[in-house]
């Protein structure tokens, strides 16, 4: 009789020989791609671009570029600050700072206003009207890596400590304070947030999973190995991303590796639960370890293939995106979770079957002949909690049914109250230097003023000014005189919002100001208006980032079902569990959005959460979620072809709810780690995804999808060939 290829592949590993060429192989691997490639932690963060070229903000920029030339640079803003009022002294200490910087320029450095020759009472026409701010700009060269910025800025605070101005201290202190915000200090904000974050990150995740492992199984050896495994696959994963990005294959993208770190050590330990609780399981029976390594993988390897297969194509549907920071995501997570999975049934039986029994210490499972010879008791887990949890949604399933979906139903009921922002600054802690100069700018001038929106009109030779018309409009503060490009038909206005320029009021703004623009260009005689508006400028970014995410999750969220779903029935045969098992998945993440908003903003004050989470809460929870699903169901199914209906349900219940609570308590750890880092964007993805799991851990998993199979009763198999076996 031919063997089974997972029952093939188990021998292979398992074997003496195997299981040494298994582990040398991968070890190998690691030192030689390690020493042959860079680490992706060590490549230079870039800020990839988001947005494509074809986008109106896009559009605007690059007409500027070409008609109104600027070899100025990118600009550094320093929001200087005394909370008392600026004296003479301090627009003294100012000019030496400007002094300093024309004699010894900062690297990278293009151009520096001439403070250095103004006379002190000259500033006064530019401070706040209470005189108490002031803004001056430092130039750099465009497109300079963030790490050089980054080194700019030290070597500049060194020089503000010279003449004792407050970088750090609180800004109502009575002292001459500064702070670095515009363009350059948010970047070199954002890259220091994260890679802040990384390192903590790292050493949170590992703890807290290695916590959890010695609390869940009490045996220190079976704590460690799962984290062997994970840290040996992403010594195959690192350098191999390092690769692609250093040779522009791919964009390297900070908060994508640091959410790849978390994914790979919760989803890695549950891959490696699974096949450790088979294993386990048969050595209660078979007494011959390498026997019992190749059962343990007939029966579990399906199951684990399939659920990081899901993972990986749920997670590359993200290479679907047109915006920049979702694609960047899409090659880290599948291509680590897909090591990931190849690391569990390869590395995994390799290094438990060399260790053996002794992997348990100190309940060893042991076969009764065993246990007899060596007068110890068996360790057998009893599983009482879960048998009475199989034992109850197999008798009484509708009541299951509803209380589970009135919960998760009430929950998601939340999410159209749900507020979004595309507001970069918001992920910033409040006292982040960035952040800080931006409020003292929101409060002291007009807040457009950071970031003014760059209306770009051609006047095909019509001599036309619509600075009067502009100023008129209710949320314009102020227009500056129009500019006139290199083709003197092409007008460029600055305008100044009233409001945040980042703010979601700000904006809706775009489309109104589109629209009224092209009512004045229409009654100024110009035909076909529409394409001679262009709006570019931090908010129109965001406008076209707003349309981008909901055109991507349109796209993105139904391809990934239908894959699922294919990938489900292929393995399931069955069209009816197909459906269930994703509606009860979908249902989960809208209740996991709801939580996650009732937290952010009744408990943790959050006015709004990124329009970025709904995609990336999505995309995992689904596909991880249906990670659960797929393991207990395969059990329900392979236990259906020998026992009635009921039956196979209450031993599917019984036999992974210890597990997959194990793993779901792991994964949902993990990602809640991020919540403690002080970036709000990972805060707000961290609390609803670990929500989210739990649903799927607790409610879902054990409740509500053993529940519907039972009362589809032979209905959840069609059609196949268990939908024709008697019940």
């Amino acid at each position: 009789m031919k063997k089974h290829p997972l029952e093939q592949w188990g021998s292979m590993v398992a074997s003496k020989k195997g299981r040494l060429l298994a582990l040398v192989f991968w070890v190998l691997l690691v030192v030689v791609l390690s020493f042959a490639w860079p680490q992706i932690n060590s490549i230079k963060s870039e800020s990839g671009k988001n947005l494509p070229e074809s986008e109106m903000s896009q559009q605007a920029a690059a007409i500027i570029a070409e008609q109104f030339p600027n070899e100025a640079g990118t600009p550094l803003l320093l929001v200087w600050h005394r909370e008392s009022g600026l004296t003479t002294d301090d627009f003294v200490a100012i000019q030496k700072v400007y002094g300093e910087l024309k004699t010894k320029p900062l690297e990278n450095q293009t151009l520096i206003p001439p403070y250095d020759k103004m006379p002190p009472q000259a500033f006064l026409a530019s401070a706040s009207d209470n005189g108490t701010t002031i803004v001056t700009p430092i130039f750099f060269e465009k497109g300079v890596a963030t790490d050089s910025l980054r080194e700019s800025l030290k070597a500049l605070t060194k020089t503000m400590d010279k003449y004792n101005i407050q970088l750090d201290k609180d800004l109502v202190s009575d002292n001459l304070h500064v702070r670095y915000s515009g363009p350059v200090g948010i970047a070199t904000d954002a890259v220091s947030l994260f890679s802040q974050a990384d390192v903590k990150l790292l050493i949170a995740t590992v703890l807290l999973v290695l916590v959890l492992l010695i609390i869940i199984y009490r045996s220190p050896l079976l704590a460690i190995i799962p984290l062997i495994v994970v840290v040996l696959a992403y010594g195959v994963i690192s350098p191999t991303l390092g690769f692609l990005a250093d040779n522009g294959l791919i964009d390297k993208d900070s908060q994508a590796v640091s959410i790849m770190t978390v994914l790979l050590f919760g989803a890695g330990t549950d891959y490696c639960l699974f096949l450790i609780s088979k294993y386990r399981e048969i050595l209660f029976t078979i007494e011959d370890k390498t026997t019992a390594m190749k059962l343990a993988i007939k029966e579990s390897g399906g199951a684990i293939l399939m659920s990081a297969l899901t993972v990986v194509i749920g997670l590359a549907t993200l290479s679907l995106a047109h915006y920049g920071a979702f694609q960047r995501f899409a090659v880290p997570f599948s291509f680590g979770v897909l090591v990931m999975g190849i690391a569990a049934l390869v590395v995994l039986p390799a290094i438990l079957v060399m260790i053996g029994r002794v992997a348990f210490f100190p309940s060893i499972p042991r076969t009764e002949e065993m246990a007899h010879k060596k007068g110890k008791k068996q360790h057998k887990p009893t599983h009482k909690i879960s048998h009475k949890i199989g034992r109850f949604v197999t008798h009484k399933p509708w009541i299951v049914i509803v209380v589970t979906l009135l919960l998760l139903g009430g929950l998601a009921a939340f999410v159209p109250r749900i507020q979004y922002t595309f507001d970069l600054l918001s992920s910033f802690p409040e006292d982040m230097p960035s952040r800080e100069g931006f409020t003292l700018i929101e409060e002291n001038f007009s807040p457009g003023e950071l970031a003014p929106v760059q209306l770009i009109i051609d006047t095909e030779g019509i001599d036309i000014n619509l600075q009067q018309q502009l100023t008129e409009i209710s949320y314009i503060d102020s227009v500056a005189d129009s500019q006139i490009g290199k083709k003197n038909t092409i007008q460029l206005y600055e305008v100044s919002l009233n409001v945040n320029p980042y703010a979601k009021e700000s904006i809706a703004h775009i489309p109104e100001l589109r629209a009224e623009v092209i009512k004045m260009l229409e009654a100024e005689g110009i035909k076909d208006a529409d394409k001679h508006i262009w709006i570019g400028g931090e908010t129109a970014s965001q406008y076209d980032t707003q349309q981008l995410t909901v055109r991507d999750e349109t796209v993105i969220m139904p391809t990934m079902i239908a894959l699922i779903a294919l990938l489900l029935f292929i393995y399931l045969r069955s069209i009816t569990a197909t459906v269930y098992l994703l509606a009860t998945v979908i249902i989960s993440y809208f209740g996991a959005l709801g939580a996650g908003w009732l937290i952010l903003h009744h408990i943790m004050g959050a006015d709004a959460i990124s329009g970025a989470i709904p995609l990336y809460a999505f995309v995992f929870l689904v596909a991880l979620g249906e990670d659960y699903n797929i393991f207990m169901i395969s059990e329900i199914w392979k236990k259906r072809r020998t026992v009635d209906h009921l039956t196979a349900i209450e031993e599917g219940v019984v036999r992974t709810g210890s597990v997959i609570t194990s793993a779901g308590l792991i994964l949902a750890g993990t990602f809640a780690v991020l919540a403690t880092l002080p970036i709000q964007v990972l805060v707000q993805f961290g609390v609803v995804t670990a929500i989210g799991v739990l649903l799927d851990t607790f409610i879902v998993r054990p409740l509500l999808v053993p529940a519907i199979t039972t009362v589809l009763g032979k209905y959840a198999f069609w059609p196949g060939a268990l939908y024709k076996k008697d019940a």
